[in-house]
């Protein structure tokens, strides 16, 4: 007799799990049938209420802070996974920062700080994923679709970005015969604080007009290409979905 994992018996940690894509991805995980680890970094009350809402809605969730540049802190957070649920099947790499600036302006320890998160936040964690996930997971990053727009002021966050679609190509390949998927989701303009921060109304009424959907995003836009690729997507690896309602 042969036994499948059904999504009842399997396990999520989405980092950056306390707002935005990250939350909804965390939610619409735990619908699915999910256990959720719900990652954040200084968001404790928010997790809490992530995970407040996928436990009220029955589901089975956990929060779980840590620092994703932090090797120790990650293998901690996936230790917490292992103990609590029994293993680990899929990883949503939602954690990240943006910092927009001119590029002969930016400063440094800025720039420092954008690729301590979003690079080797998604590194460190992407190790302990390609260690440790069951067969027939997914690890799933987050990169963007400024990519394609090349906008000013957004130098660093593309740089950081760039990087993380680089490394999910790799992934794919060195994790041959494992049955682990690795892609990358890349939102385009998404009504998120992350977005949304320092932008006026004119700015965000441009940006929304773009795609022809003429809409920004939602995040259950995204949280639900997450949900395919650590679903039923199994012949989808090593490629970037671009999620942005036809703008790039």
């Amino acid at each position: 007799m042969t036994t499948s994992t059904t999504h009842t018996d399997r396990v999520a940690i989405v980092t950056g799990g306390s707002r935005g894509i990250g939350a909804e991805s965390a939610r619409r995980l735990a619908a699915d049938g999910f256990a959720v680890v719900v990652g954040y970094a200084g968001s404790a009350a928010e997790a809490d209420r992530v995970v407040s809402d996928i436990t009220t809605a029955g589901g089975r969730a956990v929060a779980v802070g840590a620092d994703v540049a932090d090797e120790t802190a990650v293998a901690a957070m996936f230790d917490t996974a292992e103990q609590t649920f029994g293993g680990v099947d899929v990883v949503v790499n939602s954690a990240g920062i943006m910092i927009l600036a001119p590029l002969a302006d930016f400063d440094l320890d800025a720039f420092d700080r954008i690729q301590r998160v979003n690079v080797r936040g998604t590194f460190v964690v992407d190790q302990q994923a390609a260690r440790r996930l069951r067969a027939g997971g997914a690890i799933i990053n987050l990169s963007t679709s400024v990519l394609g727009l090349a906008l000013p002021t957004y130098a660093a966050y593309i740089a950081s970005k760039g990087a993380v679609e680089g490394l999910t190509r790799v992934l794919a390949r060195e994790l041959r015969g494992r049955d682990i998927t690795v892609n990358a989701v890349a939102p385009g303009p998404t009504a998120t604080d992350l977005f949304l921060q320092g932008k006026d109304e004119e700015t965000i009424a441009r940006m929304a007009a773009q795609p022809p959907l003429e809409r920004l995003g939602t995040t259950d836009d995204i949280a639900t290409v997450v949900a395919f690729l650590a679903g039923p997507a199994r012949w989808i690896n090593g490629q970037v979905i671009r999620v942005n309602g036809g703008i790039v």
